[in-house]
């Protein structure tokens, strides 16, 4: 054990930081790490986050558990049925633990300030357990655990924005960019500014340097990333989201730019008319309205009205009418009617998304809503689940049809999943296309690799994925 100096001065806190990284870093060395990720966007762009941390500190990657020596899982805390899986996969990781006793489990994200006492108490299904804020302490605490002691950090942050981090992205062609963290809007039903904490964004040239960077590197699309991108605010330059997209896209203008999650409150005029300005601005939005009744969405605390939010739609229609729509639908929240279950599948067959992600309401913890009643039997909220979704991929199908005869550009992402024969890739208005790759069947499928930008002629379309040769 090497023994430290007793320092005082503030210079010498800076010696003892850098002599504590240069220890761990040396005791990282030929160590591999292995994360799992859960969840949402944000969670993918935070494990980026971890992995360029523990890059700097010596770690090396590695995409399989079996030969890792720190073990990390980055959880989703949104609904209970995320945790759920976080629970089987920790026990899951015990065959890991029993064949290598020097391997170091963590749990990362929303789940650590939730769960941190049973995580590491009783059940003692991990090492360390590090809340969205605290990454930059990974590094110390895998240290720590590697000699016996366990180590929690989860405290929130007002001011943390990773700004300095660099991500460690080792594939694709697509990026996730964290532009701001937390939440302020407080809706009755989310755990978020709880397991994230408040509002902050990141400096306005610092996502713009990141972009460049990203485009000089390899890279064709990036997604803009916040819990509610809309109200991002650079307080020191007074640029709002709207002034990042335009200058983003200006600054790589051979770049697909998008962005997520938006909220209805702050989708602004002026936003909507910068995506319809810039051409590598994707004509793409999601943006999640969670009830089609106005009583619903004030119990929810969700600031706008239904009115508000179709004159919003309208708004973007008129601008780019080849726009694609998604959004987010809870069913179930406690008290809502059948009547008011109703009044969303009206919504949506007005507003008519191309896509929508649909849940029951799920109780959580801290929340508002967890203190009301949850009073609809989950076979109703099932059933109301059922019709929304059969509905909207009725809705989703017909608007896919539509595209029949027409030829887009497509980004290629690669093989598809299903058929090697088959590759797959993206229009700007966020559809799948799928199109041939057999050399023997096309000449054009050696005339491209990933990452170039494709003309694909669009000949069938199912609910969910477009499908054609290529021009």
């Amino acid at each position: 054990m090497v023994e430290l100096p007793v320092l005082s001065s503030a210079v010498e806190m800076d010696i003892l930081d850098s002599s504590v990284e240069t220890m761990h870093h040396a005791s990282a060395q030929g160590k591999k790490l292995y994360v799992e990720t859960y969840g949402c966007q944000m969670n993918v762009g935070d494990s980026e986050i971890v992995k360029g941390v523990m890059h700097q500190s010596g770690y090396a990657m590695t995409d399989t558990p079996d030969d890792a020596d720190v073990i990390l899982l980055n959880t989703c805390a949104i609904r209970d049925n995320a945790e759920k899986k976080i629970y089987e996969r920790l026990n899951h990781l015990k065959y890991y633990k029993k064949r290598n006793h020097d391997l170091v489990v963590g749990l990362l994200g929303c789940m650590a300030e939730r769960l941190r006492g049973d995580l590491l108490g009783e059940r003692n299904l991990v090492d360390i357990v590090v809340g969205p804020d605290e990454y930059r302490k990974v590094p110390e605490l895998v240290h720590k655990a590697s000699v016996g002691e366990q180590g929690i950090a989860v405290k929130l942050s007002r001011v943390e924005t990773y700004d300095d981090i660099e991500p460690l992205r080792t594939e694709g062609i697509s990026a996730w960019v964290s532009i701001m963290r937390g939440c302020d809007k407080f809706c009755t039903f989310c755990v978020v500014p709880f397991t994230r904490g408040r509002e902050r964004s990141r400096s306005f040239t610092s996502i713009v340097d990141e972009l460049k960077r990203l485009w000089d590197n390899g890279f064709k699309e990036a997604t803009l990333l916040g819990q509610n991108v809309n109200s991002y605010l650079d307080e020191t330059l007074n640029k709002d989201f709207a002034d990042l997209l335009a200058e983003s896209a200006r600054a790589v203008p051979q770049m697909r730019i998008r962005y997520t999650t938006s909220h209805p409150y702050d989708m602004s005029d002026k936003l909507i008319e910068t995506m319809a300005e810039y051409d590598n601005i994707c004509k793409y939005i999601h943006l999640p309205v969670q009830s089609g009744s106005d009583r619903v969405l004030q119990a929810m605390n969700r600031h706008y009205t239904v009115a508000h939010y179709i004159e919003r739609m309208h708004k973007i229609k008129s601008l780019m009418p080849h726009c694609a729509l998604s959004t987010d639908i809870i069913v179930g929240f406690p008290t809502e009617t059948e009547e008011e279950h109703e009044m969303t599948m009206a919504l949506m067959r007005e507003v008519r998304y191309d896509g929508a992600y649909m849940f029951k309401y799920s109780p959580r913890e801290n929340t508002k809503a967890w203190k009301m009643n949850d009073d609809i039997p989950d076979d109703v909220k099932t059933r109301r689940l059922n019709e929304i979704i059969e509905q909207q991929q009725r809705i989703s199908h017909a608007i896919n049809q539509t595209e029949i005869g027409k030829t887009f550009d497509i980004l290629v992402e690669g093989p598809s999943k299903r058929n090697p024969a088959e590759w797959q890739g993206r229009t700007d208005s966020n559809k799948i296309v799928i199109f041939s790759h057999d050399r023997s069947v096309s000449e054009s499928a050696s005339s491209y690799v990933i990452g170039d930008t494709i003309r694909v002629r669009i000949e069938r379309a199912s609910s969910a994925t477009l499908f054609g040769p290529v021009v």
